[in-house]
């Protein structure tokens, strides 16, 4: 029937609050990367958000995205090409994982990472803190 609404599953539901979060500090994410990036580049993997078992940020190694793509028969092979090819000065790549699923998060935020960093002027901790708390606040998994 037209215009009647499933119930909402935990799927659906941290998958919606966590597209929120990202939207709502979109510039504190980008400032928050650029950070990380001028910190140590490419060298620890992708930034992640881990949801348990209380969202917080993790690296996730490449060598680690690799063997997750090759155990389930290559099915994230796109998630690998975004990340090589992300250009950190100008947009924002990100890997959430949820309960057994993950979740791309990829924007170009304006202004782009590096004034995003800069018009914040706080540093990385700083910023790994208050945005962990707002998550911990946003995502009720």
């Amino acid at each position: 029937m037209f215009g009647s609404s499933q119930p909402e599953t935990q799927e659906n539901k941290w998958r919606r609050q966590l597209d929120r979060f990202v939207k709502e500090n979109q510039q504190e994410l980008a400032a928050l990367c650029w950070g990380l990036w001028l910190e140590n580049g490419r060298e620890l993997g992708t930034i992640g958000i881990n949801l348990q078992p209380t969202p917080h940020f993790v690296y996730c190694p490449q060598t680690a995205v690799e063997n997750l793509n090759e155990k389930v028969e290559n099915r994230l092979q796109e998630l690998l090409g975004i990340i090589d090819n992300h250009q950190p000065e100008t947009e924002v790549v990100m890997i959430a994982i949820g309960k057994g699923e993950i979740k791309l998060i990829q924007f170009a935020p304006e202004p782009p990472p590096p004034v995003c960093f800069e018009q914040l002027s706080q540093d990385v901790d700083t910023l790994l803190t208050s945005l962990e708390q707002k998550m911990s606040a946003t995502l009720a998994v």
